[in-house]
C-alpha cells in the first residue's frame, strides 16, 4: 500500500493565547488517533502539531489513500434458531442474511458457507464478510470533524457563515473563533473535506502585514512549514516560535551588557509566543525614578499588563531596560519601543503613586479597615478572622519559643492582613504580602515581624520556599490551620476538582511546616487547639480534617517513592509528630526485608484479629498461667527483648527497634503451633489473649505491621 504524508490547516481569527499551546496539541493528536483508528495511518505515523496565533495545524507521515479491506466475523443466532430439522434455513436466518447484504440468490449456498462454532453451551451460525477499508476522503472529514469536535475550548464563539458560502441561507457555527480557511494536502493532492463551512484547498493567508505573497499556496503537505515561513512570513510551529523568542530575548539582553538577563518566566513566554507570528525582540527603557518603587510592582505590572519581559542586573535587581517582543518588523524600529514606552509609563507612574500613597498611613493604622472586608458570610469579617488566627498563632508560638516568639507572631499576625485594605494590593492583589513586607520596613517593625508578614502566606505552591524564621512558620501555620478548621466547621469541604479556599494546598503547607521544620507539635492537638477560637460559629470537626490531612500526607510520601504498603502500614497509627514518620518509613523498610518479616507480618494480623474478636483486652500476664511451654518462651522473649526495642524506640532509633523485636519470629510461630487461645477454662484464655496484647503493643509502635502481611 503506497502512502504519502498529509497536512491539515485550519484558519481562524486570533485564538485565545493562553490556551493556544493546548488547541494545537489536542487538534493533531486526535486527528492522528482518528486516521490509524481507521487504518489510514500506521502505528509508526509520525504527528507533528502547529500552532500559532491564526492557525492550527497538523502533519501526518505515512497516510494511504485507502485503508485495507477487512474481514470481519460476524455472529448471527444460534444453530438451533438459524435452520430447521432439514438444516435448511429457517426465515429468521434468511431475514438477517438479507440485512447484510448476502447473496440470496442461491440459499442453500448461502447456508452452505456460513460457519458452524461453539458458542458456549450451544453451536451457533457466524457470517464471514469483507468490509471495505475507508477512503482517505471518508476517513479524513470524520477525523476532522471529531478533532474540531474535542477541541479543549474555554469559551465558545457563535457566528455566522459568509453569505457566499455553498450552504443556503443565514446558519450559524459555534467555534472558538471565526475560522476563514481549510488546507487538506495528501502529499500534492487536495483531499476535497469540509468544515465549519469551508471547503479544503491549497493555499492559506501568512502575516497580516509582512507576507511575501498573498494567499500562500503550497506545493504539497511537507513543504508547509518552510512555505508559511519563506512566503507568509510566519513560524508555524509553536516550539520553533518559543525558541527563536528565547533566542532573541538572550541576544538583546546580552547586547544591553553588564550580566543584564531577560526575567524567568515560562507561562508568559508561552503567552507571548502565541500572541506573534514572526516574533521581533526590540530594547525599550523607563525613567530610572520609577525603580524607587519595590521592583516587584514594577516587574508585575509590566509583566501581566503589556506582556514585556523585565531586565535584572546579575544582582537580580530590576533595571530601568525591559524587553518588548513585536509581532513586526519595521526597517525603523524607533516608533515601536517608542510606542511601547509611551505605554508602559502611565502603569509605572499608577504604581508610584500607590505605593507612595500607602507609606503615609501605617499598618497598624489599618487594622480596624479590615473589619469592614468580608472574609466569609459564616466566618465574618477579615477582622474577626485576624483575631482568631493571633490567638491560635499565640498558642503554638508559646509551645515553640519564649516572649519574644510570642510577641513577634502575634504582631506580625495582627499586621498581616493589613496590606489587602492598601491601594497597591486593590490594584494588583498577587501582591499581598509582599506589599506588607515593604511598609512593615517603612513603618520600623524590623525584618523579623517583616518578613513573617510576607511569608505568612508560605508555601503558596508545590516546590515554595518555607518561611524564613520561626514567626513566620507560627503564623503560616496559624492561618492555614484558620482556613481549615473554619472550612470544615462549617463543612464547606473541597470537591472532586473544586476546591475555592485552597484547602488541600493548604493541608500540604501545614504538613511541609511540620516536616521540614522538624517542629515538636502534634497534630491532633495542633487542630484542636485552633477550634476554641471559632466561637460557635462552627462545629468541631477535627477528626474529619485529620483524615483530610493523613490523605494528602499519604499521597505526598507516595509521590516521593514510598509504596502504598509502606505507607498504609506508618499511617494507620495516625502519628501525631509528622515530623518523624519518614524515619518510621525507613525503619519499615528495613523490616520489610529480613526473612523474618513475612511472618511476623502474617502474625500479627492474626493476634490483630484475635483481639478484634475478643474486644476489650487487657495487656497483661500473669506467669503462673502459662502453662504451655510455647507460652512461656513467648513471654520470655517478650520479657527479654521488648524492653530493650522500647528504649531503641523512645531513643527515635526506629529501624533498631524493630531490627530487635525480629528474633520473636520462632516464639510467635511456636505459639500458634502449639497453644489454643481460646481455651474453654476463662482465666488461661483471657491470660493467653492478655499475652498476644503485649505482643501486639509491642511490636505496632513504629507500624501496624499486620498492614504488611501480603
Amino acid at each position: 500500500m503506497t502512502t504519502q504524508n498529509l497536512l491539515v490547516e485550519l484558519f481562524v481569527e486570533e485564538l485565545p493565547p493562553k490556551v493556544l499551546k493546548k488547541l494545537g496539541d489536542a487538534f493533531a493528536s486526535v486527528l492522528a488517533e482518528q486516521l490509524k483508528a481507521q487504518g489510514l495511518a500506521t502505528p509508526a505515523s509520525a504527528v507533528t502539531a502547529f500552532a500559532s496565533p491564526r492557525r492550527l495545524a497538523a502533519h501526518v507521515t505515512a497516510v494511504a489513500g485507502k485503508a485495507a479491506d477487512k474481514a470481519v466475523q460476524q455472529k448471527l443466532m444460534p444453530v438451533t434458531v438459524g435452520l430447521d430439522a432439514s438444516g435448511n434455513a429457517t426465515p429468521a436466518l434468511l431475514k438477517k442474511l438479507q440485512a447484510l447484504g448476502a447473496d440470496l440468490s442461491d440459499p442453500a449456498a448461502a447456508v452452505a458457507a456460513l460457519k458452524r462454532a461453539p458458542d458456549g453451551k450451544a453451536e451457533a451460525l457466524f457470517y464471514d464478510s469483507v468490509v471495505p477499508g475507508a477512503t482517505l476522503e471518508e476517513g479524513l472529514q470524520k477525523a476532522l470533524l471529531e478533532s474540531i469536535a474535542k477541541l479543549p475550548i474555554p469559551k465558545v464563539m457563535s457566528y455566522q457563515l459568509e453569505s457566499d458560502c455553498e450552504l443556503p441561507g443565514w446558519t450559524s457555527v459555534n467555534f472558538v473563533r471565526p475560522a476563514h480557511g481549510l488546507v487538506a494536502l495528501h502529499g500534492s493532492t487536495v483531499v476535497p473535506v469540509k468544515a465549519l463551512g469551508l471547503k479544503a484547498g491549497n493555499s492559506t493567508l501568512g502575516h497580516r502585514f509582512e507576507a511575501a505573497v498573498s494567499p500562500v499556496v503550497f506545493k504539497d503537505a511537507d513543504s508547509y512549514a518552510a512555505t508559511l515561513h519563506k512566503d507568509g512570513a510566519v513560524i508555524a510551529s509553536f516550539a520553533e516560535r518559543k525558541a527563536e523568542i528565547a533566542r532573541q530575548l538572550a541576544a538583546a539582553a546580552a547586547q544591553v551588557g553588564n550580566g543584564a538577563r531577560p526575567i524567568e518566566d515560562d507561562a508568559l513566554l508561552d503567552e507571548v509566543t502565541a500572541l506573534v507570528e514572526r516574533p521581533n525582540v526590540l530594547t525599550c527603557a523607563f525613567e530610572q525614578e520609577f525603580l524607587d518603587v519595590p521592583q516587584e510592582c514594577l516587574i508585575l505590572t509590566m509583566k501581566a499588563n503589556q506582556k514585556y519581559f523585565p531586565l535584572l542586573d546579575a544582582a537580580g535587581k530590576l533595571t530601568h531596560q525591559f524587553l518588548v517582543v513585536s509581532n513586526i518588523s519595521p526597517e525603523d524600529a524607533s516608533f515601536v519601543i517608542g510606542g511601547n514606552e509611551r505605554v508602559v509609563r502611565p502603569r509605572l507612574a499608577d504604581a508610584k503613586f500607590f505605593f507612595d500613597q500607602d507609606r503615609k498611613k501605617t499598618l497598624a493604622s489599618r487594622v480596624d479597615g479590615l473589619s469592614k472586608v468580608v472574609y466569609h458570610n459564616k466566618l465574618g469579617t477579615q477582622g474577626e478572622r485576624v483575631e482568631r488566627v493571633r490567638a491560635i498563632a499565640k498558642a503554638i508560638a508559646e509551645q515553640l519559643g519564649d516572649a519574644t516568639l510570642v510577641a513577634q507572631a502575634d504582631q506580625a499576625a495582627m499586621l498581616a492582613k493589613t496590606d489587602l485594605v492598601t491601594d497597591m494590593v486593590g490594584e494588583f492583589p498577587e501582591l499581598q504580602g509582599t506589599m506588607g513586607r515593604y511598609y512593615a520596613l517603612n513603618d520600623g517593625l524590623g525584618e523579623v515581624v517583616a518578613d513573617a508578614i510576607e511569608d505568612h502566606y508560605k508555601p503558596r505552591f508545590a516546590g515554595d520556599t518555607l518561611p524564613r524564621n520561626t514567626a513566620g512558620v507560627v503564623v503560616a501555620l496559624a492561618d492555614k490551620l484558620e482556613t481549615l478548621v473554619g472550612m470544615f466547621g462549617i463543612g464547606n469541604l473541597p470537591t472532586g476538582d473544586r476546591d475555592p479556599f485552597a484547602l488541600r494546598r493548604h493541608a500540604l503547607g501545614v504538613i511541609r511546616m511540620l516536616v521540614e521544620k522538624d517542629l515538636p507539635l502534634d497534630l491532633s492537638a495542633l487542630l484542636a487547639g485552633a477550634v476554641p477560637a471559632f466561637g460557635d460559629k462552627i462545629t468541631d470537626a477535627s477528626a474529619a480534617l485529620a483524615d483530610f490531612i493523613y490523605d494528602r500526607l499519604a499521597g505526598s510520601l507516595r509521590e516521593q517513592g514510598y509504596s502504598a504498603q509502606e505507607v498504609d502500614a506508618v499511617l494507620a497509627l495516625r502519628p501525631q509528630r509528622l515530623a518523624l514518620v519518614e524515619k518510621q518509613l525507613a525503619a519499615v523498610r528495613a523490616f520489610a526485608a529480613l526473612p523474618e518479616s513475612p511472618a511476623l507480618a502474617a502474625a500479627n494480623k492474626r493476634v490483630a484479629n484475635i483481639l478484634k474478636k475478643a474486644g476489650e483486652v487487657d495487656a497483661h500476664v500473669n506467669p503462673e498461667l502459662l502453662q504451655e511451654k510455647a507460652e512461656q518462651d513467648l513471654y520470655a522473649a517478650l520479657q527479654r527483648f521488648v524492653p530493650e526495642a522500647n528504649a531503641q524506640f523512645d531513643a527515635g532509633d526506629y529501624t533498631a527497634s524493630l531490627q530487635t523485636l525480629a528474633v520473636l519470629r520462632a516464639p510467635v510461630d511456636a505459639f500458634f503451633d502449639d497453644v489454643m487461645v481460646n481455651a474453654e477454662q476463662m482465666d488461661l484464655r483471657l491470660n493467653r489473649q492478655g499475652l498476644l496484647k503485649s505482643l501486639h503493643d509491642a511490636m505496632n509502635r513504629v507500624a501496624d505491621l499486620s498492614r504488611l502481611a501480603a
